[in-house]
């Protein structure tokens, strides 16, 4: 997360870079001991996860999808799959042994889903974004050479991100533009910033009015967490209120967010955006692992109560990825949290799908 900067590709001197590398690096020192400036009175953080029987998951009326790499018709490939929360009742949503499927994110409603998918045309493999139904039928391709898809509040447009180059790459920041995806008229528009690049995990608040992403490289920031307006050219950089990391997501009431503060720290806070310009206050950690071990890729259940995540031992995290050993897990935001995957086959990228009947 915060930890992994990649250089810019601008000649700059030693003096200089040493400066910045220091300023980074206390930085994120300074960040990271949000989680343990918390007060007595507040969350006790547990390092390893709680039996499953901790919660009570079956109460848990939503299910989530992810992405996972696994063995399909007897070849290896990503595939989504739909669990509950309790993660009983494993449903292959795609059952493609000649594509990889991932990044899923459920539409408001719940009833559809978008995703990227890893596909060879042409004898070169290109990323491309498709929604289809939540039970895998009705696929439709969204974009050709494209990534990070998410839904906007109204379940009608897909937000994605076009590629930076044409070659087939895992880095999740090779991104140029942000462009909307029409699902009933099948037209794209652009975004009036047309200086978006490097961008990556895109998070549309449910007002409409606002995405969350993290910056890597790109539009004079190393590394950064920004807000930016749908139908407006400035950004915001979240750094001073101690949001640090990567891939924030929005609260389905748009008033919190959650994200990774560094590999081992998973934080949300209370995100204000009424006045114009984001404030942030509240920041606190909600879930710490040991250093051996990874989390990420964190969402809030629909009605706020829960988070689920990625979590696993050191491995890559962005979309493509292998992660062995890689799980599931569900937090009731007290500092405590469960695996509710067991299998390990690079379980990532994990969303939770609304129910209309669902209080959690």
């Amino acid at each position: 997360m915060a930890s992994r900067f990649y250089t810019a590709a601008k000649s700059v001197s030693v003096q200089v870079s040493c400066v910045l590398f220091s300023l980074l690096l206390s930085l994120f020192w300074a960040n990271a001991d949000v989680c343990n400036a918390q007060s007595a009175g507040e969350l006790k953080l547990v390092l390893t996860p709680l039996p499953r029987t901790e919660f009570k998951l079956k109460e848990i009326r939503c299910k989530i999808v992810y992405e996972t790499f696994r063995e399909t018709n007897g070849k290896e490939n990503w595939e989504l799959y739909l669990i509950n929360a309790d993660g009983s009742d494993p449903t292959n949503l795609t059952n493609t042994p000649d594509a990889d499927e991932m990044y899923p994110h459920a539409s408001p409603d719940g009833t559809k889903v978008c995703c990227v998918v890893d596909e060879m045309v042409n004898n070169r493999k290109v990323r491309n974004v498709y929604f289809m139904n939540i039970d895998g039928t009705g696929r439709m391709k969204v974009a050709d050479n494209a990534r990070q898809p998410c839904w906007g509040p109204d379940g009608k447009t897909i937000a994605y991100l076009p590629a930076e180059v044409e070659p087939y790459t895992i880095k999740d920041f090779a991104t140029k533009g942000l462009v909307f995806y029409d699902v009933e008229t099948r037209k794209h528009r652009e975004h009036p910033n047309k200086n978006l690049h490097h961008l990556y995990n895109i998070s549309w608040s449910p007002d409409g009015k606002w995405f969350l992403a993290t910056v890597h490289g790109g539009m004079d920031f190393s590394h950064a967490i920004l807000a930016f307006k749908v139908d407006g050219t400035s950004i915001y950089d979240l750094t001073k209120f101690g949001v640090t990391g990567c891939r924030p997501d929005f609260s389905s009431d748009g008033r919190r967010i959650t994200w990774g503060l560094t590999d081992w720290d998973l934080c949300t806070a209370d995100i204000d955006l009424t006045s114009g310009e984001p404030q942030v206050t509240n920041v606190r950690c909600v879930v710490k692992c040991e250093k051996e071990y990874e989390v990420y890729h964190t969402d809030f259940s629909p009605r706020g109560r829960y988070l689920t995540f990625s979590y696993g031992p050191e491995a890559v995290e962005m979309v493509g990825g292998k992660a062995p050993g890689w799980n599931i897990c569900v937090t009731d935001l007290t500092g405590k949290w469960v695996v509710i995957t067991t299998d390990g086959n690079h379980n990532k990228e994990p969303d939770w799908v609304p129910c209309q009947t669902s209080s959690n």
